[in-house]
C-alpha cells in the first residue's frame, strides 16, 4: 500500500493514509450445537465399524472442540437419509436456512453501525459451502430489502481466508470511492452452513479408508461487518480502524489445503504439510505489514505487543502460530473460545473473532491484564494463501446489539437505532462473571493444544493435520 495523507472532511487522524473503519460487526450462529458424540452416533446409524472411521471417531475426541454450531440436531433428515444428500439438495438448504442467518448478521452489523440497508454503496460476499447463480448474495440483498443501485462482489475460491480477503476487497472498493471523493459504506457477508456435508465425507472415510477430519472441526456462521470511508457525514464511531493489509501465495502448495466441488457437496484437500507451512508464513508476512505502518506507536514492534485475532483453523493451527510468534494463547483469547465453542466456520469465523474479540469477558483475559489497542488480524485459505491486516481498536465502543425475536431473520423492530433494553445490566452482569468465566477458558485454552500423550503414531500424526479450509 501507498500511504496517502486523507483531507475528507477535514479528518487528520493519525495514520491518515486510508481513513476506513470497521463501524459495525454481526454474528448470527444457528440454535443448535453438536457435541463430540454426535459424530459417534451419524457413524453408528449409517456405518461399519471401520479401522478409518475408528480413528477419525478418535481425532474427534482430541480437537479441543467442545460444541459446533449447526442448522440442525444429529436428528437433520439430510443426515440420516439412506444416502448423503445431493449438491442440489444442499443448496437448498443454504438458500433457505443459510441466506436467513445471513440476513440476521447482516442486520446486526447495520444495527450498530446506525444505518439502514439503503445506506448501502456496496456488498461483498464469500462463501466457499454454495455455488449457486445468482450467489446467495443476490438473496442476502432482498431479504435486507436493498433496491437501490449497489456494486456487489462475490468471492469465491478462498475458503477460511474468505473473511478477511471480503474485508480487504471491500477496503479497496472503498478506497476507490474516496479517490472519487464518493461515499462508501460496504457490507460485508460471509456465510457457511458446513454441517451437512457429514455424511458425504463420512462416504469416503468408509469407501476409501481415508483419514477425514473435516466432519470433527467445521460447523455453520454467518458474520457480518460495515466498512466505512468516512466521507458523507452521519458515520457512526469505529469499532476498528482499518490500517493496512498484506496478503500472499505460499508457492507450489495447491496440492496442500483446498475444498473440491463434488456431486455430493465438497470434499476438503488436506496435506499433513499444512500446520508447518501456516506457522511458517507467518512471521515474514507481519514484518511486511509492520513496515507499511511507521506511524504505529514506539511499543508496537513485535508479535507479543499485539492482540491477535487468528482464524481457528485447528487447534494446531493457532499452537502453531503461538510458537512461531513467541505469542501466547492468551493473545488469541477470542480465538480459543471461538473454536472451543463454535468450531471453524470457515470464512465466517474470523468475523466471529474480531467480534468476541472486543468483548468485556475477552479484555480479563488479556496478557498480564493489559488490553491492545492494535490488534493483528490472520486468515489461511487455499492455495496456500496467508491474509492478515492491521487494526486498531476503539477501546471506548459500546456495543451495540439488535433485539431479535429469536427468528432466523428478525422484522425491523423499535428497537433499531436506539441502545438495546438489557444492555448495560448485560454488560455488567458480564464483568461481574469475567473471572469465574476466565478461569475456566483458561483452563480449557491450556486443554486445547493437540499435544496428545500416550497416543498412537498414526492418531499423532492425523492431529498433526487438523487445520483445514
Amino acid at each position: 500500500m501507498s500511504p496517502s495523507k486523507d483531507t475528507q472532511n477535514g479528518t487528520n487522524n493519525q495514520f491518515g493514509e486510508l481513513n476506513l473503519s470497521i463501524t459495525g460487526l454481526g454474528v448470527e450462529y444457528p440454535p443448535y450445537q453438536l457435541y463430540p458424540e454426535a459424530l459417534d452416533t451419524l457413524c453408528k446409524r449409517h456405518y461399519p465399524d471401520t479401522p478409518a472411521m475408528t480413528k477419525v471417531r478418535a481425532i474427534n475426541n482430541y480437537t479441543g472442540i467442545d460444541s459446533r454450531s449447526a442448522i440442525g440436531t444429529v436428528d437433520h433428515p439430510m443426515a440420516n437419509m439412506d444416502r448423503a444428500p445431493t449438491i442440489t439438495e444442499l443448496c437448498e438448504i443454504f438458500l433457505k436456512d443459510g441466506v436467513a442467518l445471513a440476513v440476521t448478521a447482516a442486520r446486526k452489523a447495520l444495527h450498530e453501525a446506525q444505518i439502514s440497508p439503503a445506506d448501502i454503496t456496496h456488498v461483498v460476499s464469500t462463501t466457499c459451502t454454495n455455488s449457486a447463480n445468482p450467489g446467495f448474495d443476490h438473496y442476502v440483498c432482498k431479504g435486507l430489502g436493498i433496491t437501490q443501485p449497489v456494486e456487489k462482489v462475490l468471492l469465491h475460491g478462498i475458503g477460511c481466508s474468505g473473511g478477511l480477503a471480503s474485508l480487504r476487497t471491500a477496503a479497496n472498493l472503498a478506497l476507490g470511492s474516496s479517490f472519487r471523493g464518493r461515499k462508501a459504506r460496504v457490507l460485508v457477508i460471509a456465510l457457511e452452513i458446513s454441517s451437512l456435508l457429514v455424511r458425504s465425507e463420512l462416504d469416503s472415510v468408509n469407501e476409501l479408508q481415508e483419514t477425514r477430519i473435516g466432519v470433527t472441526l467445521f460447523s455453520d456462521c454467518a458474520s457480518s461487518l460495515v466498512l466505512s470511508n468516512g466521507i458523507g457525514g452521519g458515520v457512526a464511531e469505529p469499532v476498528y480502524e482499518l490500517l493496512g493489509w498484506d496478503h500472499r501465495m505460499i508457492p507450489d502448495t495447491e496440492q496442500d489445503l483446498g475444498f473440491d466441488v463434488d456431486p455430493l457437496g465438497w470434499k476438503v484437500v488436506l496435506s499433513p504439510r499444512v500446520p508447518k507451512l501456516a506457522a511458517a508464513v507467518v512471521s515474514p508476512t507481519f514484518s511486511d505489514l509492520i513496515s507499511t505502518l511507521p506511524n504505529l506507536p514506539p511499543n508496537y514492534k513485535d508479535a507479543s505487543d499485539f492482540d491477535w485475532a487468528l482464524h481457528p483453523g485447528g487447534a494446531t493451527i493457532l499452537s502453531g502460530v503461538e510458537r512461531a510468534m513467541s505469542i501466547s494463547a492468551e493473545h488469541m483469547r477470542a480465538s480459543y473460545d471461538t473454536y472451543i465453542n463454535h468450531g471453524n466456520s470457515s470464512s465466517a469465523t474470523i468475523i466471529s473473532v474480531m467480534d468476541r474479540l472486543r468483548q468485556k469477558d475477552m479484555d480479563e483475559l488479556a496478557p498480564g491484564g493489559k488490553v491492545k489497542d492494535y490488534v493483528v488480524g490472520c486468515a489461511f485459505g487455499p492455495g496456500i494463501a496467508i491474509e492478515m491486516c492491521m487494526l486498531k481498536r476503539n477501546l471506548n465502543h459500546v456495543r451495540r446489539t439488535l433485539v431479535t425475536t429469536g427468528e432466523a431473520t428478525p422484522p425491523e423492530t423499535e428497537s433499531e437505532g436506539s441502545r438495546s433494553d438489557g444492555e448495560a445490566e448485560e454488560t455488567e452482569a458480564n464483568i461481574k462473571d469475567a473471572k469465574e468465566k476466565g478461569a475456566q477458558i483458561n483452563e480449557k485454552l491450556n486443554s486445547v493444544h493437540p499435544e496428545v500423550p500416550e497416543q498412537n503414531d498414526s492418531l499423532s500424526e492425523a492431529l498433526n493435520g487438523v487445520e483445514l479450509d
